[in-house]
C-alpha cells in the first residue's frame, strides 16, 4: 500500500520505507461511521510529538510520521516506539480510540478496523 506526504512532510526515502521485521500501525483520519477528523491538521500535531527542527524544516521522526491514504491524513507509527516511547505509544492510541480512528496494520492484508 502506497502512502503519500505532502510537500511539507518529510520527503519518501528510507526513513519511510518499511524495516524488514518492523511492524507499522496506521491510524486514519476517518472515524468509525466515515466522517473526516477534525482539526485537519491533527495528524502533523501528532507527529509533532516526536519531530526536530533542521534549518527551519521539520523532520519528523521514523517512528511516528503524518502521511495520507486514499485523500485521508493518517498517522504511521513504526511498532518500535512501544519499546523506545511507550507512554507516546499508548498516548496515541488511546486517542486514536477516544475519537473512534480507524487502526489497522500497515501491508498485514487485514481489513482495517476502529479501536
Amino acid at each position: 500500500m502506497q502512502y503519500n506526504t505532502a510537500q511539507s512532510y518529510i520527503m519518501i526515502n528510507e526513513t519511510m520505507t518499511k524495516k524488514p521485521g518492523s511492524n507499522r500501525i496506521i491510524i486514519e483520519g476517518v472515524t468509525d461511521e466515515g466522517k473526516k477528523f477534525h482539526p485537519a491538521d491533527w495528524a502533523e500535531r501528532v507527529s509533532g510529538s516526536l519531530s526536530t527542527f533542521r534549518n527551519r524544516r521539520i523532520i519528523y521522526s521514523p517512528l511516528l510520521q503524518p502521511a495520507e491514504k486514499d485523500g485521508n491524513k493518517c498517522v504511521i507509527i513504526d511498532d518500535e516506539l512501544k519499546d523506545i516511547h511507550p507512554e507516546l505509544y499508548k498516548e496515541i492510541l488511546d486517542f486514536a480510540q477516544s475519537n473512534h480512528l480507524k487502526v489497522g496494520k500497515d501491508e498485514t492484508g487485514e481489513e482495517e478496523t476502529g479501536s
